[in-house]
């Protein structure tokens, strides 16, 4: 299965409040990364100290670099209409869905899967489900958490691991099948902006 893994990095937890510092994605073939896209964003405020000790960017690290608006259409671009996965995807998604509703701004057209609870329910019984501890239990090779491109690597080699689990098990695994397994009862997607006239699409 083709995929984007994404990752954010934040000022904080909330999305109507807080800005996004950095984009993280990287396009999968299965279990093989094919290409990344990081790109730090200015958010216009002063980062925190509590998010900048988390994630180790500072004001410094992200002055001059594009707003969120302008790196809005390049992420969708390398995104396309792949399916996209993050883990506990709704933080990520309200995040840029916030972001696409207030620019208007074109946006991936994958449905967003979310590996934290399919972690839950293929491999049941693990001490957590946190993206470090996971990463460790499966032995990826690993290197720093909490930036953005790192972030969507890990998440990628274990959306890819939660596929070949199923797949070997002989349970399904489309994307209708795995939305169905994270328990939601629609599909996460972001609304479509036409450019042409600013009408809004929900799928």
């Amino acid at each position: 299965m083709k995929f984007v893994a994404f990752d954010l990095e934040t000022t904080g937890t909330k999305p109507s409040e807080n800005m996004i510092v950095e984009v993280g994605a990287v396009r999968f073939d299965g279990a093989k990364a094919e290409e990344g896209f990081g790109v730090l964003i200015d958010p216009g405020v002063p980062i925190p100290a509590d998010a900048s000790a988390v994630n180790g960017i500072t004001d410094e690290m992200v002055r001059g670099k594009p707003k969120i608006a302008d790196v809005l259409g390049d992420f969708a671009d390398f995104c396309g209409d792949l399916p996209l996965v993050a883990h506990n995807a709704p933080f990520d998604f309200k995040f840029l869905l916030e972001d696409v509703k207030l620019h208007k701004a074109v946006a991936p057209g994958g449905v967003v899967l979310d590996t934290l609870p399919l972690a839950r329910k293929v491999f049941p019984g693990l001490p957590n489900y946190k993206l470090w501890t996971l990463t460790r239990h499966f032995n990826f090779p690993s290197g720093t958490f909490h930036r953005a491109e790192e972030d969507s690597s890990y998440c990628g080699l274990l959306f890819a691991k939660i596929v070949e689990t199923l797949e070997m098990r002989g349970e399904p695994c489309s994307e209708a099948d795995l939305v169905k397994l994270m328990g939601n009862k629609e599909e996460m997607r972001f609304p479509e902006f036409k450019a042409e006239t600013n009408q809004l699409d929900l799928f």
